[in-house]
């Protein structure tokens, strides 16, 4: 490195030497792989803006009041169970790479990039019952403050300066969060049925994307959706999902094909 290393940040550099620490290998050091844990830190840091967004002097639950948790709200709290073993069984056979990639996946592919997008059409309708609104804001919170815990031993500085401020909110106290116990993972939260339901909903959209991408049709577009073969399940996961759809989907109506109908070309 005759220019010397680029200013990527103490978290960022840890991460990188975490998620490079494999057992019985030599690490070719790249720089890339920094300026890639770089963006994962600034990720975290936009969830947690979203997050204080959307809870700040909002009611999250504390002050009593019915809790209404959706099939996603229970699929996020379900994962991050199974992510939570996966991280300490990791730790304590020192695999810190295994324990940094499932605190990225997660962060990255499950919080940020699915249930964040699914939990706007709660947010944002005007018409969402109180308890589904508690419900949800509590979600963000309390999921968000466990995974800063989760991730602090690796990224201390951004873990603590975004706690400072989702602690309360999550009905945390304390000074710090170096003195908050490590994350355990509770199996009682583990929900086979909502995370089923919501890979559903994941596959469904998922499926809309490539149609855009193959027919090069703009993102922003709403799309009428032809659906043929679908069982009996298919149709009340549609019924009950359909506002996700609406929303992360883009689609503006669904259409169910007789099995004998041809659609046009």
């Amino acid at each position: 490195f005759p220019d010397g290393i680029p200013a990527f940040g103490t978290d960022a550099l840890r991460f990188t030497f975490a998620a490079l620490a494999s057992t019985g290998r030599d690490i070719n050091f790249d720089l890339g792989r920094i300026e890639g844990y770089r963006n994962f830190c600034n990720k975290l840091w936009n969830a947690a803006r979203y997050v204080l967004m959307n809870t700040e002097d909002r009611d999250c639950g504390l002050q009593g009041g019915d809790i209404e948790l959706s099939a996603v709200d229970r699929w996020i709290l379900s994962r991050l169970q199974e992510t939570e073993q996966t991280v300490v069984d990791s730790i304590g056979n020192y695999r810190f790479d295994l324990a940094a990639q499932a605190i990225y996946a997660f962060t990255w592919d499950e919080y940020c990039d699915w249930y964040l997008e699914l939990s706007k059409p709660v947010l944002t309708d005007a018409e969402s019952p109180a308890a589904a609104l508690r419900g949800t804001r509590k979600t963000l919170v309390s999921v968000m403050e466990t995974l800063l815990r989760l991730a602090h031993p690796i990224i201390p500085f951004i873990t603590e300066e975004i706690w400072q401020r989702m602690a309360p909110l999550a009905g945390v106290s304390g000074e710090t969060i170096m003195r908050r116990p490590y994350p355990v993972p509770d199996n009682a939260l583990i929900d086979t049925d909502a995370t089923n339901e919501i890979e559903w909903v994941q596959a469904f959209i998922v499926g809309i994307r490539k149609i855009r991408s193959g027919m090069n049709i703009d993102p922003r577009k709403p799309l009428p959706v032809l659906v043929q073969d679908g069982s009996d399940s298919d149709r009340e996961r549609l019924q009950r999902n359909r506002h996700y759809l609406e929303s992360v989907g883009r689609i503006e109506s669904v259409t169910w094909l007789e099995d004998t109908a041809r659609v046009a070309g």
